[in-house]
């Protein structure tokens, strides 16, 4: 199979639709939020002006992409737990 670089854009298209349709629900929209990110850093042709991202969008990104899943994580210590408490 030719480098990446040198296959047409179709087959490449059609090459990632198929590996994302692959993969579980909560991975495509991982995709696709990575997408979304490349899209507005990068921008499309008629976004190029805003391809711009400031440190805080970069940081705001990471962390909504670290803290994704966590509200379904369950609650491992309760207010029971503490040992001291601060004013």
């Amino acid at each position: 199979m030719p480098p990446i670089a040198e296959r047409p854009v179709t087959m490449q298209l059609e090459e990632l639709i198929a590996k994302v349709r692959r993969l579980p629900a909560h991975r495509q929209q991982e995709v696709l939020d990575f997408v979304t990110f490349l899209e507005q850093r990068y921008g499309t042709e008629a976004t190029k002006d805003q391809s711009d991202w400031s440190e805080h969008h970069f940081q705001a990104m990471n962390i909504e992409q670290a803290m994704r899943g966590l509200e379904d994580e369950p609650e491992l210590y309760s207010e029971d737990d503490l040992t001291e408490r601060w004013n």
